[in-house]
């Protein structure tokens, strides 16, 4: 049984920093890829930042120069570096790993969420 457990978020000022961790648990073949999105209040789960087992990695325009996405493959984790937060980052976020079974199968895995607050 796999598991996936965040960490990090919380309360922050507009222009500071805050740093998610994701983790997984159980058992589980090969990692591929390992994302971050987020739910602002009323509106839908979009994608924030995504690095793959290759270690490339890609970025919502909206975040691009102030976020970053690192992993440890040790670990089986995932980091979200967040710097200069803005107020349009209040939202929930949520870590998505992406299972390769084979060629042509995977099965994906989400965190429960986790709150960033951005407030002056």
């Amino acid at each position: 049984q796999v598991s996936v457990m965040q960490s990090g978020g919380g309360l922050a000022p507009p222009g500071g920093s805050l740093r998610l961790s994701c983790e997984v648990h159980g058992n589980i073949r090969s990692i591929y890829a390992m994302e971050w999105y987020r739910a602002a209040p009323g509106k839908m789960r979009d994608l924030v930042a995504g690095i793959t087992n290759g270690r490339g990695t890609s970025y919502a325009d909206s975040v691009k120069d102030r976020f970053t996405i690192s992993r440890d493959n040790a670990k089986n984790a995932v980091y979200l570096q967040m710097d200069n937060l803005s107020l349009e980052d209040t939202a929930v976020y949520y870590c998505h790993i992406h299972e390769q079974l084979d060629a042509n199968n995977g099965k994906d895995y989400w965190g429960k969420g986790t709150l960033v607050n951005v407030s002056s």
